[in-house]
């Protein structure tokens, strides 16, 4: 199956670089708009099957123009949805406090899932759900997938899950509001990225996720 993560489009808590986590979260900013606005002609070359959302506004939003464009409904789906920030819900990402948000996640990323978000989720608790929603795409049959998302919860879920992207590489590339991560594969055989983002991702090497754990932007 063909997967492609999205991120949602910009909201107001980015543009103030807010730890904005919780449900139902903010809507979309005007470039936000835009940029979901855009995502039809982007994603022109997808054949896409099926568009999955998170429980977040914002995700909602951003796949409504892809949807209408493809005569889609959108699934909705809590697994999909940020992970919580717990105690640092709606610090400044850009402190130490926030920064701890970003050091957990990759720390799940590199296997230390029982680890827990201060007052928040588990790493083993946030994968488990992420799994579920990829599980459902994959056994739906469909051939390709979109799934409006999350930047850190993408990032998480990608660097454990694909064979050729570790903790490093997802800590070093950010995503933008509606970048894309495209990969290739199944629960089953295990999963492939091919693009971050428009760049192509190099194929799997002999090493697995790295340990080290590192500062990273706000979701």
């Amino acid at each position: 199956m063909r997967l492609l993560l999205i991120r949602h489009g910009q909201t107001p808590s980015n543009v103030a670089h807010l730890l904005d986590t919780a449900v139902p979260g903010p809507g979309l900013t005007a470039l936000g708009e835009q940029q979901a606005a855009s995502l039809p002609a982007a994603l022109a070359d997808e054949d896409i099957d099926a568009i999955y959302v998170s429980t977040l506004t914002r995700t909602q939003l951003t796949a409504a123009p892809l949807a209408a464009d493809r005569g889609l409904d959108v699934i909705v789906r809590d697994g999909l949805r940020e992970v919580s920030a717990g105690d640092l819900e709606m610090l400044p990402g850009d402190t130490e406090q926030g920064a701890l948000y970003m050091k957990t996640v990759f720390a799940w990323s590199a296997g230390d899932t029982e680890l827990r978000m201060p007052g928040g989720e588990s790493g083993a608790e946030a994968l488990a759900r992420y799994d579920a929603v990829v599980s459902e795409a994959a056994d739906s049959g469909a051939r390709a997938v979109a799934m409006v998302s999350h930047g850190a919860a993408i990032r998480m879920w990608t660097a454990a899950r694909a064979v050729n992207v570790d903790v490093p590489f997802s800590a070093a590339h950010p995503l933008d509001n509606t970048g894309v991560v495209i990969l290739e594969g199944s629960p089953a055989d295990g999963w492939k990225a091919l693009a971050w983002a428009g760049a192509v991702v190099a194929p799997a090497g002999d090493s697995g996720p790295a340990g080290e754990v590192v500062d990273g932007d706000v979701p």
